[in-house]
């Protein structure tokens, strides 16, 4: 890679614009990593929705929002002396290839699962965490939060063997619930909570994201919800206004959409 790469010239561009706007634009000067934070997240589901959706051209302008909030948090950490562009570049680099051994050292690994094993000790040994499960970040929503705490507890061999034993998981948690459910016990939410905790591990045997799914199913049910309420408009009428057997059937209609 030369000087002249197009992409290291679109970058330092993008560092020349980003310098410009914190010295001059009233807006861009004032912001800072509390008043970004809320806006990165923002960003982030804008590029989660583009993804779900399939929205493959939308993907590098949303990558585009994204990589401008890290060149903004780079240049307030300059200005202050703590870090720069090039602390955040040099920071990935190297943990790349330390954690990539088998790549850049002269560890063997075949398989994604052995990477993605290796990855997780050798987090460990660095010090970072002193828990498998402590790189799990607080804020992550729950059903994301689940599925990385079962990732990273396979790193360290801590998971079932077959597809059928968490299956069977599922039944003993559903099962559980239902005699709490029976009891009127106060350990309902917790048994709900162990058997969504067992359906996303069953999710992962069958090589799927649960949060992936339940977004397109979410999607989906608005799209046929809204469907609903547009036909009972042509109607001249609200949803509030049927009855059950009446929405029935025009989602019945929805579904063939």
């Amino acid at each position: 890679m030369t000087i002249e790469d197009p992409r290291l010239a679109a970058f330092k561009e993008l560092l020349d614009i980003m310098d410009k706007l914190r010295a001059e634009c009233p807006w861009d000067s004032k912001q800072t990593y509390e008043s970004l934070r809320y806006l990165t997240i923002e960003e982030t589901y804008e590029l989660a929705d583009a993804i779900i959706e399939k929205k493959y051209d939308d993907i590098p302008k949303e990558l585009g929002d994204i990589m401008l909030h890290i060149v903004f948090y780079a240049k307030i950490g300059s200005e202050t002396g703590a870090f720069d562009m090039r602390d955040v570049l040099k920071g990935i680099n190297q943990k790349l290839i330390r954690r990539h051994p088998h790549i850049f050292g002269n560890v063997t690994a075949q398989t994604e699962e052995e990477v993605r094993n290796n990855w997780e000790v050798i987090k460990l040994t660095e010090g970072i965490n002193r828990s498998v499960l402590g790189g799990v970040p607080v804020s992550l929503p729950a059903l994301v939060k689940a599925y990385r705490i079962q990732e990273k507890a396979k790193g360290v061999g801590f998971e079932w063997k077959k597809t059928e034993q968490v299956w069977d998981k599922v039944q003993e948690e559903l099962q559980e619930l239902k005699v709490e459910i029976d009891n009127k016990s106060d350990k309902v939410e917790e048994e709900f909570g162990d058997l969504l905790f067992a359906l996303v591990n069953y999710a992962r045997f069958l090589k799927i994201n649960p949060d992936n799914a339940l977004e397109r199913t979410n999607k989906k049910f608005i799209k046929r919800f809204q469907y609903m309420e547009q036909q009972a408009k042509l109607q001249h009428r609200q949803l509030s206004e049927m009855t059950l057997d009446e929405m029935e059937v025009l989602w019945v209609e929805a579904k063939k959409y």
